[in-house]
């Protein structure tokens, strides 16, 4: 029986120190040698100071508009909205950013809005989105801005971020970047 207790407070200490203190402290030396020290890009635009791996709201009709949130873009509570595919509250929202999305882009079908405009992430603060997300919103914002759809189409070319080696994942679109890249235009 003490041989039991002293062998389980010596796993759990053990435990603890190579989880709670060497993992920790390795995760943070190697943050040392990456961008901005592991805590994230930050891009300034226009007197503000933006981190390019979290969402931002974009509701303006000149701007691409992101990926809906389930937590209204707040990053101190990342995180889904838990509904199921057949909740009444969630088809209303979802519904709901349909009717907001065709009434600002009367030209797009219903059926041609891709999924990740009208669905918020697992996270609520996924900063990309699909190159069609991007794509059907071209005609508003060209409209908008008073742009040529073709000078739109090309900023958004200019920043597909490619598959990891090619392999691994779809092509995607920062929004931030998108909307900078934008606002340089003009």
């Amino acid at each position: 029986m003490k041989k039991n207790i002293i062998s389980s407070f010596l796993l759990t200490l053990g435990c603890f120190v190579l989880l709670a203190v060497i993992y920790p402290l390795l995760i943070w030396a190697l943050a040392q040698f990456a961008p901005n020290e592991g805590k994230g890009e930050v891009v300034r635009h226009q007197g503000k100071a933006y981190y390019v791996n979290l969402a931002q709201k974009f509701e303006s009709e000149g701007y691409f508009w992101s990926r809906p949130s389930a937590v209204d873009y707040n990053t101190a509570a990342s995180g889904g909205s838990n509904k199921g595919a057949t909740n009444p509250e969630y088809l209303a929202a979802v519904e709901a950013r349909i009717t907001a999305f065709t009434r600002a882009n009367p030209q797009v079908k219903r059926a041609d809005i891709p999924v990740d405009l009208v669905t918020a992430s697992g996270s609520g603060l996924d900063p990309d989105f699909s190159v069609r997300a991007a794509v059907v919103q071209v005609a508003r914002i060209a409209r908008h801005r008073k742009l040529t759809e073709q000078a739109v189409l090309a900023v958004i070319h200019e920043q597909v971020e490619r598959p990891l080696l090619g392999l691994f994942g779809p092509e995607k679109v920062n929004v931030l970047r998108l909307n900078i890249a934008l606002d340089q235009l003009q």
